[in-house]
């Protein structure tokens, strides 16, 4: 019996036929859309014999594979008794610059819809006609070339050859994956409390094709919790794929970790780790452009080789296996980590790769998603990244500098500059006294002048791509930004224009990103939130985009009250009262502290905040040895940062943080290296514009805005830096809650149960 390999004719043809380097591309939004327009004002002229969008479908041999080959040409024309496979190509560059040997992947495309169609109907011939038009000027240009059936079977030979040696190793792992799978037990002898419910929860939803929405506390091993069962579901032909979503690199080392340790119990599974373009690029500066970039130049030459030499030898392919051999066979990391996704059964990222619309993984067709499941670790962050996608901003200055900067050098650039600055005088003079102005609606006059300018800067970037300024290149990145979200705006979504001072920025900005997370997860078998502190579960299940016929899951935590001594500091944080309330923290530390070895950290709601009270606590002579974090760290400082923490410590160490911050999620300082957290204040996000507009939005959606817009989210972060305590079942120490709020009943109903049984200290005063 064959094994059989499910292709499309373009995943066909690009594998075989890409070539040559990598160039950063200046397609705009409004080019992309022009494309589709293109097409069908082409297929509009077909006569009434000929046919659009034809679906093709082909089952062909090739050694031990079964291939079933699908696609679909954009035409099928009726010329003098001749049938013609039309492909139509849309082209920012001049049309002068193309002739018939400038793009192969295209006559081979074109030449594998022609051998499909003659095979099914018995021709002994076939025409191929590239019709290629021009995006801006709508200039034309058409190439014909016939063939024999022999000559496009034997093309079609070649094409399957050149790609078995990569399908035959796919389908060989498959087998050896699959079998692996089967015979995988359980990577501890034992299931903790509540991690055998959370497991057979996430196997049940991907089996039913739902999504899980669940509360899965520290201490249960959530994230094995969460891989195992979905592994199995591979094994049981539920899904195909794995995606590992996160929102920061420690949790995305947490699930490497986990799928090495599955691995050490006998799974053979290929996982890929993506890692962000500016983190891995090799050059200084993360330019895209052969002439600067040898590992650009010319990548797609060796990319084929470089996969089949990563996949023959490598099961986790994180950073370090892809920088390995990114530079054995000189090819960009980010782009060849992309590629190697494509043949992954599980791949770990950041949270855009599906999310975003600017960034995420296209080449994903549908049929893939429907067999892939999405695991979302250290889901409270999403609500507040998915705003952050779905918002996009512009500053008047950016065009305003360009109108001048082009001047006499590029007229196009200058005018739609120029005209799209002049808006923004409109909308300056329209926010007169108040500072800001917000609307429910999108501001129509900016978006004609925005598609120009995008248009126009667009064509100078792709003639000048090697000479390409910063700042036309950011403002134009901006811009395509400002035109897909525009395309996105309903009534989830207002418009803000904010005067400062010389400038005004305009924001279309998100405040419920619930349905777009529910439009971007639609597509995938099944979808998996899950966090620690996915709590209150209400308001992330309204935020993440629940539906009635979803599942949500909250499992009470593994540790009991008496491993944690909580304390709570009655003194008031609140923004007004902050530099009175120095000298009581202080006090509070030394209290706690007096006596004790060991190692804590106390985290601060603000930098600002956090420096004033180390200034000042470096003046007292303690002998308690300090370490605080700084703005901007590099993975290796943040390394060392934590490495200070220290088991069995002879001395007592006490680390300043920042809330919500990179030491207050995601790090796993277990046993003696961590023996108390301090937190103060309840983590409310500073009262600015945004939150307010927020508030206001939620408030008329019979909502209680405030919660929505400050306290869940300022208590998640609470949550989530106490959390760094308990990570295990032998762990013990104290937590302390510095604020007069935690006495509230609110605040109280958004602790942990084992926070509840609190000892309150006396209040210091200055």
């Amino acid at each position: 019996m064959q094994d059989k390999v499910k292709l499309s004719v373009r995943s066909l043809v690009e594998y075989v036929y890409r070539s040559g380097s990598i160039e950063t591309g200046f397609r705009s939004a409004v080019s992309l859309s022009e494309g589709t327009r293109l097409h069908q004002r082409i297929q509009k002229r077909y006569g009434e014999d000929d046919q659009k969008e034809v679906h093709f479908l082909a089952d062909l041999f090739y050694g031990n594979l079964e291939f079933t080959l699908e696609g679909r040409c954009d035409g099928l024309l009726l010329r003098n008794n001749e049938r013609i496979i039309d492909e139509i190509k849309s082209v920012s560059r001049s049309i002068t610059d193309i002739n018939e040997d400038t793009y192969p992947v295209h006559w081979a495309q074109a030449k594998c819809y022609a051998f499909m169609y003659a095979r099914d109907h018995h021709l002994k011939k076939m025409t191929v006609q590239l019709t290629y038009v021009q995006s801006d000027t709508n200039e034309e240009k058409k190439f014909r070339q016939s063939f024999s059936f022999e000559k496009l079977e034997h093309f079609i030979q070649e094409l399957l050859e050149a790609y078995t040696p990569y399908a035959e190793m796919r389908m060989m792992h498959k087998k050896d994956m699959m079998k692996s799978i089967r015979d995988l037990g359980f990577p501890f002898p034992n299931y903790r409390e509540g991690q055998r419910k959370f497991a057979g929860a996430v196997y049940k939803t991907i089996a039913e094709g739902k999504s899980l929405y669940a509360n899965a506390p520290t201490g249960i091993g959530k994230t094995i919790s969460a891989l195992f069962p979905a592994i199995k579901a591979i094994g049981e032909g539920e899904i195909q794929r794995i995606f590992y979503l996160t929102a920061k690199t420690i949790t995305r080392q947490a699930a490497e970790e986990a799928i090495k340790l599955l691995e050490q119990s006998g799974l053979n599974h290929k996982t890929v780790t993506i890692t962000a373009k500016d983190k891995i690029c090799f050059k200084e500066e993360t330019n895209c452009q052969k002439e600067y970039c040898e590992f650009a130049n010319g990548y797609y030459d060796r990319i084929n080789g470089a996969i089949l030499d990563l996949l023959a030898n490598e099961n986790l392919m994180d950073r370090k296996v892809i920088e390995k051999y990114a530079l054995k066979h000189r090819v960009c990391p980010f782009e060849f980590s992309l590629d190697a996704a494509y043949a992954g059964d599980a791949i770990i990222g950041d949270y855009n790769y599906v999310f975003d619309p600017r960034v995420s993984l296209k080449r994903f067709i549908e049929e893939e998603k429907k067999k892939t499941v999405l695991l979302v670790d250290e889901a409270h962050n999403l609500v507040d990244r998915a705003r952050e996608m779905y918002s996009s901003s512009l500053d008047k200055s950016s065009f305003l500098q360009l109108s001048r900067s082009f001047k006499g050098r590029d007229e196009g650039i200058q005018q739609s500059a120029k005209r799209a600055n002049q808006v923004f005088i409109a909308l300056k003079k329209k926010c007169g006294e108040p500072k800001a102005i917000v609307e429910k609606d999108y501001p129509d006059e900016l978006l004609p002048e925005l598609q120009e300018f995008a248009a126009c800067a667009e064509k100078y970037l792709f003639l000048n791509k090697h000479e390409a300024e910063d700042e036309l290149l950011d403002t134009y990145f901006a811009v395509q930004s400002f035109i897909r979200i525009s395309q996105l705006y309903d009534e989830r979504f207002v418009t803000y224009f904010q005067d400062q001072r010389n400038d005004i920025r305009i924001k279309l900005f998100c405040l419920d990103p619930s349905y777009l997370l529910q439009q971007a997860v639609k597509g995938f078998k099944s979808t998996i939130f899950f966090s620690a502190t996915l709590k209150p579960l209400n308001y992330f299940k309204d935020m993440l985009g629940f539906s009635k016929d979803d599942y949500t899951l909250s499992i009470p935590s593994p540790f009991s009250k008496e491993q944690t001594d909580v304390y709570i500091q009655p003194l008031s944080t609140r923004f007004h009262d902050r530099g009175e309330s120095i000298e009581p923290i202080i006090k509070t530390i030394k209290d706690r502290l007096k006596g004790k070895k060991g190692n804590y950290l106390i985290f601060f709601p603000s930098y600002q905040y956090m420096e004033e009270v180390y200034r000042r606590f470096l003046d007292e002579d303690l002998h308690i040895r300090t370490i605080i974090q700084r703005t901007g760290m590099e993975e290796g400082e943040r390394e060392a940062f934590l490495e200070t923490f220290k088991p069995n410590a002879a001395e007592t160490l006490l680390g300043f943080a920042v809330m919500g911050g990179i030491f207050s999620e995601g790090v796993d300082l277990q046993g003696d290296r961590l023996n108390g957290v301090l937190v103060v204040g309840v983590g409310l996000p500073q009262i600015g514009l945004e939150r307010d507009i927020m508030k206001n939005y939620f408030l008329q959606h019979k909502k209680n805005g405030y919660d929505y817009a400050y306290t869940y989210p300022g208590m998640n972060k609470v949550l989530q830096a106490g959390g760094r305590l308990i990570r295990a079942e032998n762990d013990t120490g104290m937590i302390v809650l510095i604020d007069d709020r935690y006495l509230h009943t609110k605040y109280q109903a958004l602790l942990p149960e084992e926070w509840k049984d609190f000892m309150v200290l006396k209040k210091w005063l200055c």
